[in-house]
């Protein structure tokens, strides 16, 4: 694994986020409590043993930085390494015009580190993967480029970039959202999509982001100006996601993935950790989720005063390091580090970001309440569409959105 480096793309604006990216990358926002986005894909390369890696960012990459420098020391004495790579600019003015273009504006990395083999994947995923796998794939195929792809329902194939494969896996033909998605091999009711995330024999990669940058008429973009144009003259393979196999991993979980691309999305993904038996296991320590370590006390649940209905609890719920509950309701939802919920309050189906505070008897239902908000007491959230929208941010599917640091009165 010495000749594997993998270079993360964790620079786009992330605007289908707002506003919990108003003042973050995409990959820097919250996920799970106590992780950030970025941490799955980073645990899933460190897991894999691939432990050179190069995060490139652009937006609003301060707390990403943080993140990464704080959360992600690796060991420099055996050559393993988390770094951000900030936009450069180094061949002019432009920030990143597309994936391919911010590979292409830092061929320096793939000089220096000499690899032989080059993962390129998103930073913005929620998934487990044993990336040892896709490598072993792209070997034995010989291929010049290995594309992952993940099967989903044939009548969702109009949603992605789709991927026609022969029987030896070979890809035939890459079609972006098309109309009528050819199947995918032996399963006439699936079809392949693109997850993404790709491996470059060095050379391949080279040749193609610098062909690639002299097209002005180009998008820059790896699925539709690389791929779609590889195929046809160089061997490119298809691996099946749903194939690998991650160790501690149950049957139902494999094949898991999550683009977590709009609040709802990312909404529903959070409240699927809720469940008594989720799908995606946090649990899962043969195959941990690493992030920062917080020196916090442990989660505090005060107030057993039932004969006044003052009790600090919480059902189908993750509650993270330093929270207290101090004689409120919490349930199906996700708390991260720091939250303070107090007495007669109740809140349901939501998302608590660090050192959020819920005052005396507020109700809240299905928001996402960002860092460093307190809730004044005695409020309703989530109850009343027409208030919500007047006051706060709301999604098509009705969540409440509450940026970091707002002023609630």
């Amino acid at each position: 694994m010495s000749k594997v480096l993998a270079m993360i793309l964790a620079g786009g604006a992330g605007t289908r986020l707002e506003p919990l990216t108003r003042e973050r990358a995409k990959p820097a926002v919250p996920f799970g409590g106590r992780y950030r986005i970025i941490d799955f894909v980073l645990s899933n390369f460190a897991n894999s043993g691939v432990y050179r890696m190069k995060v490139l960012t652009q937006y609003k990459s301060d707390s990403l930085n943080n993140h990464l420098s704080r959360a992600w020391r690796m060991t420099a004495f055996l050559g393993h390494y988390v770094e951000a790579v900030p936009a450069q600019m180094r061949t002019g003015l432009d920030w990143y015009k597309g994936s391919a273009d911010a590979i292409y504006q830092n061929l320096n990395i793939i000089t220096d580190e000499e690899p032989d083999y080059i993962f390129v994947f998103g930073a913005d995923h929620v998934y487990r993967m044993d990336t040892r796998q896709m490598l072993d794939f792209h070997c034995a195929k010989k291929a010049a480029c290995t594309v992952a792809a993940i099967p989903v329902p044939i009548e969702q194939g109009r949603e992605f970039g789709i991927i026609d494969v022969g029987p030896d896996g070979r890809m035939r033909q890459f079609l972006e959202k098309p109309k009528d998605p050819p199947p995918m091999p032996g399963n006439p009711k699936m079809c392949l999509a693109s997850m993404g995330n790709y491996l470059f024999s060095t050379d391949v990669l080279v040749q193609e982001v610098v062909r690639d940058a002299a097209n002005e008429a180009s998008a820059h973009d790896f699925g539709k100006s690389i791929i779609s144009e590889l195929y046809k003259r160089a061997p490119v393979y298809v691996y099946d996601f749903a194939q690998n196999e991650v160790p501690g991993q149950e049957a139902k979980e494999r094949g898991y993935w999550r683009d977590v691309g709009n609040i709802d999305v990312y909404y529903q993904s959070n409240m699927d950790l809720v469940e008594v038996d989720p799908t995606f296991n946090l649990y899962n320590d043969r195959w941990p989720i690493h992030t920062q370590p917080n020196n916090y006390p442990p989660a505090k649940f005060v107030f057993a005063d039932e004969q006044n209905h003052r009790v600090g609890h919480a059902m189908d719920t993750l509650v993270a390091e330093g929270c207290i509950i101090s004689g409120g309701s919490v349930r199906r939802s996700v708390l991260s580090p720091k939250v303070r919920v107090n007495s007669y309050s109740e809140v349901e189906d939501s998302l608590l970001f660090e050192n959020v505070t819920i005052g005396r008897r507020c109700r809240i239902r299905r928001a996402i309440i960002d860092k460093n908000v307190e809730i004044p007491p005695g409020m309703t959230i989530g109850f009343d569409p027409v208030e919500d929208r007047r006051r706060f941010h709301v999604t098509p599917g009705g969540v409440v959105v509450i940026p970091k640091g707002m002023k609630v009165t």
